[in-house]
């Protein structure tokens, strides 16, 4: 489940935080300079916004100084002609940059699977370094202990311990097995998406544990690469049949000829997938305290660090 923090339930009632609600007059300042501000960086005289918006120059040249109560459909018009949609409009955030404008027009005429290769380009170019990642994200099959040693390992860096899964039952109202039944892979992909960007936007340090199908999808893999440190968890298919088996899991019992055959198909086609994380860690025949030092051993100092500042605070 997540929470949103206190000062982020404030803004959902208070879309324009630093404005006071009771004050009209500095909220059409804001909407006056915002208008302004992009109509000059369109380079579009008032003439050519009056044309476009079809709202009178008269009307516009008080909006821009602050004293026109303009309404909502004058309001999404004037948007339309500057290119944006009326909330840009209503963004208390300081002035907008040339470049940061001309970034959004670029991503509105973008198609959405751009967006998700832009997206790959920026963190790719910007992302933080990997030995100063604050989030742990544990990729892997059932059964390679990514929740009991997720669980031990957050408990020791003292950060949230995140279920990818339990995200997107609760995005979906529903559990796994119904969202499959009901929406298939391609519904299952859609939430799992949105969970996990959901999951990267409120957790800025935590330890993740994601679908072992996550690394089938190349677009959540670089997302989880880039801001994340990615460790696979893995073992030999008889020890994930093991620990399948002791979790209550009677599947692998009905059929094993076949329910063998099948893992091995299923680690033969993601095993490149899961090869490209940061670390990897074998938990073959080892006790969970032995996976999570040597968890604690290869994750970044970065992460560590942060640890001892809250313990030494």
């Amino acid at each position: 489940m997540l929470l949103l923090p206190g000062n982020m339930h404030d803004n959902i009632h208070n879309p324009l935080p630093g404005i006071a609600q009771n004050d009209p007059d500095q909220l059409l300042a804001v909407l006056g300079d915002r208008v302004r501000t992009l109509r000059a960086h369109r380079g579009m005289t008032r003439k050519v916004l009056a044309r476009d918006s079809g709202v009178s120059e008269r009307y516009l040249a008080q909006l821009e100084q602050g004293l026109g109560n303009i309404s909502v459909v004058l309001l999404s018009r004037v948007a339309a002609a500057l290119r944006i949609e009326p909330s840009d409009l209503l963004r208390s955030r300081g002035r907008q940059t040339a470049e940061e404008i001309l970034i959004a027009d670029l991503l509105r005429e973008l198609s959405p699977d751009k967006h998700k290769a832009f997206l790959q380009m920026l963190t790719g170019q910007f992302s933080v370094p990997v030995e100063s990642r604050q989030r742990i994200a544990l990729v892997g099959l059932r059964g390679a202990g990514k929740t009991t040693q997720g669980t031990r390992l957050a408990e020791q860096l003292e950060c949230p311990f995140v279920q990818l899964s339990c995200e997107i039952e609760e995005l979906a109202g529903m559990s796994m097995s119904e969202i499959f039944a009901l929406s298939g892979a391609t519904g299952f992909r859609r939430l799992e998406e949105k969970a996990l960007m959901q999951a990267l936007k409120h957790y800025d340090r935590c330890v993740l544990e994601t679908p072992g199908s996550i690394v089938m999808e190349p677009s959540l893999l670089s997302t989880l690469l880039t801001t994340c440190f990615v460790v696979w968890l893995h073992a030999q298919p008889e020890e994930y049949m093991r620990r399948l088996i002791a979790e209550g899991d009677v599947r692998p019992m009905e059929n094993q000829v076949d329910a063998m055959a099948d893992l091995q198909r299923i680690l033969a086609e993601r095993n490149d997938n899961f090869a490209q994380a940061h670390a990897s860690l074998d938990t073959n025949d080892r006790s969970v305290e032995d996976c999570v030092t040597e968890l604690m051993r290869i994750i970044p100092a970065g992460m560590k660090n942060t640890m001892n500042d809250v313990q030494e605070a």
